[in-house]
């Protein structure tokens, strides 16, 4: 891992006390002591990795219809709006296809409604039969009442009078006075007697007649006629009112199985009318996807087919039309080692450096890590991507070799010494050797980043403070960092 330390006007002052170190003594093993005065600055690790640019918007676009393009209307190196048509396939075929699935929805819509209505009024016609109901009970009723009431008069007009016995004594009447009649005319003893008689016989007669022709009036044989056939017809329209309860029953449940009828029917036309949707969205599709249009703002990278050509049903093969690419979403992908690739989190910034572009420094931001490994010549490595902030006319292209360095820890105004500097005594703590007048003593500290050059110290130490470091004895006076 490459660890770098990024220090600012602080680290100056450093570098400064290090040219006023002074030698303490040399060692029989060929070491050298120099002292180092503890100061503060900013410390920061990185990761790095190299890759080449790219760009996070990049389409190679499609027909998604079977056909033969008609139209290419751009060409390489064209900007190009989101929307904008890029090209076409000849479409006579699929507005056919069109117009024939609208068809089809109409009519299916059409059979819907027809089917609708029907249940509609099967609905009606069995709800109007159950209401029926208390009707035909009470044709029944009034049936029975009037069949009663012709009976009733019927047996009124035969027994009101007693036919028979008037009718007997008008003959009784009629044989006195014929008699007396008879025996007045022949007689020849006392007249005065019989005329008498005669009298009281005609009298009676005549009121017997009376009683008959008044038993007679009562009595009308084409009354009592009319009376019986009322009574029939009374009956009869008892029978057919009982007919119709009885039929009411039955013509509820074949109505009841007529609106399952109807609804089934509906249910049917509505799976008709949802297929015929269905086509014609898939028509609508088709026709649409004839047209390619561009998915985002962009320039036309390549274009890969031209007018005439016959494009395969994209099921089978899809065939690339046209590449197009967005060159202001530009983003770096690089290989981690293993070893360091705990220590790269989402989000970290890092720096970019390109390598056709030496005195630039790009801002970035890790937005991937990609978990599955990539081996190259036995190393493990881990792809990790880097969105960059590009400024326009930066000069950045896609394809561009470049390298970033992750920043995964950084520490601001921190105590900081070598890394030589620090040690491990007996115990295995962190140790450094701190020079006090003209003493040095060993002092434990707690130690924070590491570099590998420069160490930063959490306690133990202050600043201004002087720490001894032992070094390899070198003619060119090589320094400590």
């Amino acid at each position: 891992m490459k660890m770098k330390i990024y220090t600012g006007i602080i680290l100056t002052i450093l570098l400064a006390g290090l040219l006023g170190t002074t030698a303490c003594s040399g060692t029989t093993s060929g070491l050298t002591q120099q002292q180092v005065a503890v100061t503060s600055g900013n410390l920061t690790l990185s990761v790095s990795g190299n890759g080449k640019i790219a760009t996070s918007r990049e389409a190679r676009l499609t027909f998604g219809s079977a056909g033969k393009v008609s139209k290419i209307v751009v060409k390489e190196g064209d900007k190009v709006k989101t929307g904008d048509v890029l090209a076409k396939l000849d479409t006579h075929s699929l507005d056919l296809a069109l117009k024939q699935a609208q068809m089809s929805l109409t009519q299916a819509e059409g059979t819907l409604m027809q089917a609708q209505l029907a249940q509609r009024n099967a609905e009606n016609t069995l709800e109007n039969l159950k209401n029926s109901g208390n009707s035909t009970k009470l044709a029944l009723l009034n049936a029975q009442i009037a069949r009663d009431t012709a009976q009733i008069n019927l047996n009124a007009g035969i027994t009101a009078v007693d036919y028979t016995a008037v009718a007997a004594s008008l003959n009784e009447a009629k044989t006195w006075y014929e008699y007396v009649q008879r025996m007045s005319q022949q007689t020849t003893g006392n007249v005065d007697t019989w005329i008498l008689a005669f009298d009281r016989a005609k009298e009676q007669l005549a009121t017997a007649q009376a009683a008959y022709d008044n038993a007679l009036a009562g009595y009308d044989t084409n009354q009592v006629n009319l009376k019986k056939e009322q009574l029939a017809a009374a009956e009869l329209s008892v029978v057919l009112a009982q007919k119709n309860i009885d039929d009411l029953g039955k013509n509820v449940a074949l109505q009841e199985m007529q609106v399952a009828s109807t609804a089934q029917t509906v249910k049917q036309a509505q799976q008709a009318v949802d297929l015929a949707n269905q086509a014609l969205v898939d028509a609508q599709k088709q026709l649409d996807e004839a047209t390619i249009v561009a998915p985002f703002d962009g320039v036309i990278a390549s274009v890969l087919a031209k007018e005439g050509d016959n494009v395969a049903s994209p099921s089978l093969s899809p065939t690339p039309i046209i590449n197009i690419v967005n060159p202001d979403f530009l983003e770096l992908v690089i290989e981690v080692d293993e070893i360091d690739i705990p220590s790269v989190k989402l989000a970290q910034e890092a720096a970019v450096k390109v390598d056709a572009l030496p005195d630039n420094v790009f801002k970035g931001k890790v937005t991937a890590v990609y978990p599955v490994p990539v081996e190259v010549g036995g190393i493990v490595l881990y792809e990790v991507k880097i969105s960059l902030d590009v400024p326009d006319g930066s000069g950045i292209m896609v394809g561009m070799s470049a390298s970033a360095d992750i920043v995964s820890a950084k520490h601001e105004n921190v105590l900081i010494v070598p890394s030589r500097a620090v040690t491990k005594n007996s115990r295995g703590q962190s140790v450094v050797k701190v020079k006090s007048d003209i003493q040095i003593q060993e002092r434990v500290v707690v130690v924070g980043l590491d570099d590998g050059i420069k160490a930063e110290i959490v306690s133990g130490l202050k600043e201004g403070e002087t720490v001894v470091v032992e070094v390899k004895a070198s003619s060119s006076g090589s320094g400590l960092f």
